[in-house]
């Protein structure tokens, strides 16, 4: 397959609308779906179920989604590393999600520049899903992630760091003076939905909560008493007076790891990763 083919192709997958996909493409809808009945007839498989009102995919189609992504991501990330390291200034790109590890990305910085040969570190800040993604697609070289919350499947990684998760709620909730709170618990007794993050392709799943892209817009969200989450219990200190805070021991606990891809060769993110697990 060529890489036109799969990007024809996650286009149509993700708007599952031949007219949407071909606008998105800046091209024509008559060539973008002789282009898909081409690639199914050369791979033998029918990629789309299409009828007069919608389209939808196939289990064959399902799976080439998810590997002609992860195969533009690294045709994209080839490019871009390879222009990074042609610059004469050598840098590392750094990505982590805003708000995130706060204390020790400042800690791993102050360390890592301290040592000789140093370069230069760009430091990515982003919403919730957005590190995996940037990092897989070459924008960023190295990323803080957190487990179970970002996949690290097909990176390399090292453990930095465990922590228990909590529920931040507004001030004055009835559950606010609760020493703890099970999930169960959480989920039959407050009144306020948990938040929905945007999926990959920037749909939303369905559900009461409401839409947020950024922890900034969450925790104004909570203080008006619009909505809780569930967090990890380093993010104590980025709230405010109007925010309460209960553990929540049955949680799956976070783990900030270090990550890069296996077949990354650069002597500063090495140098960096090193520094991280020091630390």
């Amino acid at each position: 397959m060529e890489t036109r083919e799969m990007r024809y192709f996650v286009a149509v997958a993700e708007e599952l609308h031949f007219g949407r996909a071909a606008q998105r493409l800046s091209m024509a809808q008559p060539p973008l779906s002789r282009a898909i009945q081409q690639l199914e007839r050369r791979l033998g498989v029918v990629l789309l179920h299409r009828t007069a009102r919608a389209i939808a995919l196939t289990e064959a189609g399902t799976v080439l989604l998810r590997e002609a992504r992860t195969a533009l991501d690294a045709v994209e990330a080839a490019e871009r590393r390879t222009r990074r390291a042609a610059a004469d200034q050598p840098r590392v790109v750094l990505v982590t999600k805003a708000g995130a590890s706060r204390e020790l990305l400042s800690k791993l910085l102050d360390a890592y520049a301290a040592e000789p040969g140093a370069v230069a570190v760009e430091v990515m800040l982003c919403g919730p899903g957005e590190p995996e993604s940037l990092l897989r697609n070459g924008r960023a070289d190295v990323a803080l992630l957190h487990r179970p919350y970002d996949s690290t499947a097909g990176f390399d990684t090292e453990d930095l760091h465990t922590e228990q998760q909590v529920v931040v709620l507004p001030a004055g909730h009835p559950l606010a003076d609760r020493a703890h709170l099970s999930f169960a618990e959480l989920n039959a007794q407050t009144d306020l939905p948990l938040p929905r993050w945007p999926r990959r392709d920037g749909s939303y799943p369905d559900g009461p909560g409401p839409r947020v892209r950024d922890h900034t817009q969450l925790l104004q969200l909570i203080a008006l008493g619009l909505a809780c989450a569930v967090v990890p219990e380093s993010l104590r200190t980025q709230l405010r007076d109007d925010h309460a805070v209960v553990a929540v021991p049955d949680a799956p606990v976070v783990t900030t790891v270090i990550a890069w891809p296996p077949h990354s060769r650069s002597k500063a993110v090495a140098d960096l990763v090193r520094t991280a697990t020091r630390l």
